[in-house]
């Protein structure tokens, strides 16, 4: 799931936990529901251009490389037509979502407006000639910067309303999908799921012994243990859920998540590169070492990117990162929340006793209201697209389809990301750690040691072939 979300410590955010702990499952009533419209609305509006000999292209913007700020600024300078209906659209298609869900659009809107501005400045600053250089990748600068203002400076309280961490991640997710033929996730998708087996089972059983080996409640060691072992936040709340655990648990086990999320955006690209992995290999490592959804995408395209302006040293396709990250932890590993709950649901029922803590219960109906909804749109986005690409020959494919169809719906997409990264960094604060302790850091550090050890086996020697063929 896209679980890197708010992590502030008290009372903070504490309409969207209670939102979180009471899903609702109406095809209108939250925002999972809403990404899988919104991404699919996209990608039939951008086919329906395509079909009458038009494109998103003219919509779909992004800054171009430059040398000079004179020459970045003259470039966004001339398409502010184009940026300004970039953001109408955005807003409209945001704003009607919460407006239904009973959000404020009068602080949405300014929030998003000041959102977009940024992600548009950071656009730009990785549009620089030199950025590839340092490393300076649009994802990585969102979170960077999200990071030092949040850590630095105390945000409005009507700011928090413009960052929607899992709505954009979800809807890009969606985007996704278009760019994702439904014959590969066919392909990779037994590799993924057999490969995420492993090391959700691995992952669980570490934490989950180490914490009560360190002394923790079993259902903390339980909550604990699903966080690291398949999407953090919302498999912690489901895992909570399943097995009557306090309700400060859930929130412990989420900041871990994030945080040791937020450290492998860095150090899995840069191992990666030193190690000369090709991009659906290190993609396929970051799906299986990373704990969130939309830190885990930010690291693979982040690696993409780097490949992209490598001159060809590192081997692969650049979106072969993301497309191998996404089949080993959308298609693989999030399944899992479901198979956890139910498995958790049944031991704490016949085993554990139910003294306390969260009264919530794992049924079927919570399961559903618990299962990540865009992995339908992910799913469908892909099934549409690969019908449009069974009338044509694969030259005719990325000839044509690719560029007037494809290449707009994947900008958008990387729009989405951007909104996400940035709004990742400027809803965590670091200093939430200290009210953890440390025999809940250190039973998850074990788990983190554990998955990326057994992830990078996985990836580089077991299951090599498989995702360097996804790579080309």
């Amino acid at each position: 799931m896209s679980d890197v979300t708010q992590i502030l410590p008290g009372k903070a955010r504490s309409s969207d936990a209670a939102a979180a702990h009471a899903p609702r499952t109406g095809l209108l009533s939250n925002e999972d529901w809403w990404s899988v419209w919104i991404g699919l609305a996209v990608i039939v509006v951008a086919w329906a251009l395509f079909a009458n000999g038009s494109s998103l292209k003219w919509l779909a913007v992004a800054p171009a490389k430059w040398k000079t700020l004179a020459e970045a600024g003259r470039g966004i300078a001339s398409h502010w037509p184009n940026y300004l209906a970039l953001f109408a659209t955005f807003a409209l298609l945001f704003g009607t979502a919460l407006a239904v869900l009973g959000q404020s659009l009068s602080r949405f809107l300014p929030s998003f407006l000041i959102l977009f501005v940024v992600s548009l400045l950071i656009f730009a600053a990785s549009a620089w000639s030199e950025a590839a250089r340092y490393n300076l990748e649009a994802p990585l600068i969102a979170l960077l910067l999200g990071l030092l203002v949040s850590n630095t400076v105390t945000l409005p309280e009507w700011f928090h309303s413009g960052l929607r961490v899992e709505f954009y991640i979800k809807v890009g997710i969606v985007l996704l999908g278009a760019t994702l033929p439904l014959t590969l996730l066919v392909w990779a998708g037994p590799v993924a799921v057999g490969q995420a087996t492993i090391v959700s089972l691995a992952t669980f059983f570490t934490i989950f012994l180490a914490g009560k080996a360190l002394g923790l409640d079993k259902r903390f060691a339980a909550v604990l243990g699903v966080g690291g072992a398949v999407c953090g936040v919302s498999a912690s709340i489901a895992a909570g859920g399943a097995v009557r655990a306090k309700r400060e648990h859930a929130s412990m086990a989420i900041t871990l998540v994030v945080v040791w999320a937020i450290v492998m955006i860095f150090v899995l690209p840069f191992v990666s590169r030193a190690l000369g992995l090709s991009t659906a290999v290190a993609g396929a490592w970051i799906g299986t070492s990373e704990f969130a959804d939309a830190a885990g995408i930010a690291a693979a395209q982040a690696y993409g990117d780097v490949a992209r302006n490598a001159g060809g040293t590192i081997a692969g396709a650049p979106d072969a990162a993301v497309q191998a990250f996404t089949l080993m932890k959308v298609v693989g590993r999030d399944i899992w929340i479901g198979i956890w709950a139910f498995a958790l649901a049944w031991v704490a029922t016949t085993r554990w006793n139910s003294e306390g803590g969260v009264q919530a219960k794992a049924d079927v109906r919570e399961i559903w209201a618990r299962f990540p909804k865009f992995v339908i749109g992910f799913v469908l986005a892909s099934a549409l697209v690969t019908w449009i690409a069974s009338h044509y020959s694969l030259a005719d494919y990325r000839k044509i389809v690719t560029p007037d169809l494809v290449a707009p719906i994947s900008a958008l997409r990387t729009w989405a990301f951007t909104f996400c990264f940035l709004s990742i960094g400027l809803t965590t604060r670091l200093r939430s750690l200290t009210a953890i302790g440390w025999r809940p850091l250190l039973a998850f550090t074990i788990g983190v040691a554990v998955n990326v050890v057994i992830g990078y086996v996985l990836s580089v020697h077991v299951f090599a072939d498989y995702w360097n063929g996804l790579g080309g």
